[in-house]
């Protein structure tokens, strides 16, 4: 069993920035990829960045590349996803996922274990 948290969502106005953090706890040694997605009210769930464990390889979805970095501390087990110029649409529930294979990894289905979502609000 893994466990997720996540933590550092808020309120924040356009252009601003927010980090977010997911730590892992339980059998992280068996995590390959870990996610997050977001989702917003009426909307279905959507990659945004994954990690590797172990190479560090990461793959964003393309409306914010250039704008979020993922990154990972595997001695502290947290994968971290840092936000800038953020825009009003990048308001959702952001959701740490972390998978057990190696797939692709864009799609929630590919995914066993989610942390319960942080709130991130952008204002225009």
């Amino acid at each position: 069993q893994v466990q997720l948290v996540e933590s550092g969502g808020g309120l924040v106005q356009a252009g601003g920035s927010l980090r977010l953090s997911c730590v892992a706890s339980g059998r992280t040694v068996s995590i390959i990829t870990t996610a997050w997605f977001r989702q917003a009210p009426g909307k279905e769930r959507e990659f945004v960045a994954h990690i590797r464990r172990t190479t560090g390889n990461t793959y964003y979805t393309d409306s914010v590349k250039g704008r979020f970095t993922i990154s990972r501390d595997n001695a502290k087990n947290t994968v971290y996803l840092q936000m800038s110029s953020l825009k009003p649409e990048d308001t959702a529930v952001y959701y740490c996922a972390a998978a057990l294979n190696s797939r692709l990894g864009v799609s929630p289905g590919e995914y066993n274990y989610w942390g319960q979502g942080t709130q991130v609000t952008v204002s225009s």
